[in-house]
């Protein structure tokens, strides 16, 4: 880095030695050429998430949340407790969802193009502040590993799109702060409004930007040789987003992402300890990138021992001998460090952050933080090439070339961890065997996937690292039940409840083995317990109707079907469930609505495929005039026949039968046909004898009306 002087305005550098390399260009068409390359080297060391699918999380923000694919859409992003703490991001995935579904390419490629918009942004901010080898300082943090837990993890689009937002405030701000004041002794105040406007946008994405009025300070420093006071004023509104969103960040990972409890219980002192080793930890990462894990193993902290306090003393000292010599050759070092440590605060230990009972570290937390260190590096290796320009003019190129390959290469292998789920845990427990969260989470993604006796062996070495996992205790319960061991995952769900009376999702999975059991009064029990603990749950809602039903208590069952509806519209099987009964009730019109709307959802949904069935034969045959209505009858048995894909003879049947009542006997002989070949396949001779009386009536152009009990 070259320092300005003191209380002299930087001008801005635009030259390609600026930029890292000599070309035999015109400046515009040297800058067009670098970001073109800056680019496609980007998406080349990224290409194999091309490929890649969802992951964890990425349910929780994207596939299965229900302001992108359910109910509450865009204004529960802003609106809802949904919404967290970035809504911006979630709304980005909105838009996303809206053009093209749930196809994970289109989401990868868009994390990494946002991705390589950074590098663009922070080249261009690294010129304007006049740092050597801002070229290779933008390259250096686009193509290093530890930045593929941000680009690769669809779920991280908040790390890169806050960045994007982060980089174009500085930009802009340096821009108001290089502008030439105009007559009026103003300077283009339009880019200090633009500056406000991305600052408040990166929060938005992501709160861990909230430390950008402290950057813009810094940069100012860096801009003016010195600080002024007087410039607090204009940081003032940058700081009271910054605070704002501290707050109600803080809030919400206590309160709403769970971040209390015994694993966050820590001492000052011990936070204190934690946050030392957290900073030589990124560093070293960022120098040495080997192993990177997605869950590093969580230290152990004894703050009584006086030897656990030298990374923190070190990071002070460090500090204080950099400020003390800000005005000589360590100023870039001094501004490189400060940038770190003040972009890494918020993932430091002194607030409580959900993923931190996992790991105290996490390779995306460093995203933005890295840009110090890296431009550093970036300025010192083009300063050293300086001292050696009478050298050979290809060893430059060369061996910043040679660096980015490889750094390229390891990103590229890196990416291949994210290929899907299992992929990534048993990758993360290659290199972290311990990681009690990855045994858990291999294990879902076995017991999804059919492999039942795979996931328990996973759940238990889970509960062998972490005896009071209370998750691993619940999925260990459901893959025991899975498995017909109703009475073992039973004990397993009261273990998960011992430990954790309010977990909601161990009593609701106790319900259902209890109601399998036919235990219905304490299944009922249960499933109120789950509503106490957690009211919008529409699943407790649904099969809290099944067990009352079961007691004949049928209002009551009516009235909670229809709340896990109000709940949660479109949930097919709450929607059958209501259908049913009303079929039973013989209100015909109002059943068809729900199963169709089941079906909707759920088209494999063979119970509801059958009651539609049953309903159009109804329709179809029923001895009552009043209930006949064969064009309903038919557009109802088409939709039952075209579900079960033309292979059942029961819905088959029922078409025809649609068909004949609708006097279309033609059609009626031809599908009764259809339905005595298939049946006659499957050995039915019941059926095959009915058909065929059934196929006469049609040829003789008389409809079937069943007299006999309804089918």
């Amino acid at each position: 880095m070259v320092p300005p002087r003191p209380g002299k305005t930087v001008p801005t550098i635009i030259s390609a030695a600026n930029a890292g390399a000599d070309f035999p260009f015109s400046p515009r068409v040297q800058n067009w050429l670098l970001g073109l390359l800056l680019v496609a080297a980007t998406f080349l060391a990224y290409q194999p998430v091309w490929h890649a699918g969802f992951i964890w999380d990425d349910d929780a923000h994207l596939t299965a949340n229900p302001c992108i694919v359910g109910p509450l859409g865009f204004w529960g992003i802003w609106t809802s407790s949904a919404a967290t703490y970035y809504p911006l991001g979630l709304t980005t995935f909105w838009v996303q969802h809206a053009l093209w579904g749930l196809n994970p390419l289109p989401y990868h490629l868009v994390n990494v193009a946002v991705h390589a918009l950074c590098a663009i942004l922070l080249w261009q901010v690294l010129r304007r502040l006049n740092i050597r080898g801002a070229w290779l300082g933008a390259a250096l943090w686009a193509l290093h590993p530890v930045q593929v837990e941000s680009a690769a993890w669809i779920t991280e689009l908040k790390n890169t799109q806050s960045g994007f937002f982060y980089l174009l405030a500085i930009l802009f701000f340096i821009k108001w702060r290089l502008a030439a004041p105009s007559a009026g002794g103003k300077r283009a105040e339009w880019h200090y409004a633009l500056t406000l406007l991305c600052a408040t946008l990166a929060i938005l994405s992501k709160a861990s930007t909230v430390m950008l009025p402290v950057v813009l300070g810094l940069c100012w420093w860096w801009l003016d040789g010195q600080w002024r006071w007087r410039n607090s004023f204009r940081l003032a509104p940058f700081f009271l987003i910054s605070a704002v969103a501290s707050g109600w960040t803080v809030w919400e990972q206590k309160y709403h992402s769970g971040a209390l409890g015994s694993a966050w219980a820590q001492s000052w002192a011990e936070r204190l300890v934690v946050s030392g080793k957290d900073v030589w930890f990124y560093l070293g990462k960022l120098l040495w990138p080997h192993p990177l894990i997605f869950i590093y193993p969580r230290w152990t902290i004894d703050a009584a021992r006086p030897a656990a306090y030298l990374p923190v003393l070190a990071v002070v000292v460090t500090l204080f001998l950099l400020w003390q010599n800000r005005r000589r050759r360590l100023r870039p070092v001094f501004f490189a460090f400060a940038y770190f440590l003040v972009s890494l605060f918020p993932a430091l230990d002194f607030f409580n952050v959900y993923f931190f009972q996992y790991s105290f570290v996490g390779d995306h937390f460093q995203y933005l933080a890295s840009i110090g260190p890296l431009a550093l590096a970036a300025a010192g290796i083009t300063t050293a090439f300086g001292f050696l320009r009478k050298g050979n003019p290809l060893l430059k190129p060369a061996l910043c070339g040679l660096l980015l390959l490889t750094l390229g290469a390891l990103t590229w292998q890196q990416c291949k961890m994210y290929a899907d789920v299992e992929t990534l845990w048993r990758t993360t427990l290659d290199r972290n065997p311990a990681a009690w969260l990855a045994h858990n989470n291999l294990g879902y993604a076995l017991a999804t996937k059919g492999r039942v006796d795979e996931a328990i062996i996973q759940y238990q070495e889970a509960l062998a690292i972490k005896p009071d996992y209370v998750e691993a205790h619940n999925n260990l319960g459901a893959a025991l039940f899975q498995n017909g061991q109703t009475d073992e995952a039973i004990a397993q769900y009261q273990m998960a409840i011992a430990i954790q009376p309010g977990f909601a999702d161990a009593h609701y999975n106790f319900g259902i083995a209890l109601l399998n059991q036919g235990r219905i009064d304490e299944a009922i029990l249960q499933y109120q317990k789950v509503l106490a603990i957690q009211p919008n749950h529409p699943k407790a809602e649904n099969n809290l109707g099944n067990a009352l039903i079961q007691k004949g208590r049928a209002e009551e069952a009516v009235m909670h079907w229809q709340k896990a509806l109000a709940m949660q519209p479109g949930f097919a099987e709450a929607d059958y469930n209501l259908g049913h009964y009303l079929l039973q009730k013989g209100r015909l019109d109002e059943a068809v609505i729900h199963f169709q709307k089941a079906l909707a959802v759920q088209p494999g949904l063979v119970e509801a495929q059958n009651d539609l069935a049953r309903s159009a034969w109804a329709l179809a045959t029923s001895p009552d005039a009043a209930v006949r209505n064969g064009t309903k009858a038919v557009e109802l048995a088409q939709q039952a026949d075209q579900l079960s894909s033309g292979k059942n003879p029961l819905m088959a049947a029922t078409l025809a039968a649609a068909y004949a009542e609708a006097g279309k006997f033609g059609d009626a002989i031809a599908t009764a046909q259809r339905a005595l070949q298939l049946a006659d396949g499957q050995k039915n001779a019941t059926l095959v004898a009915a058909l065929e009386a059934q196929l006469k009536l049609y040829q003789a152009g008389s409809p079937f009306h069943d007299t006999g009990a309804s089918r």
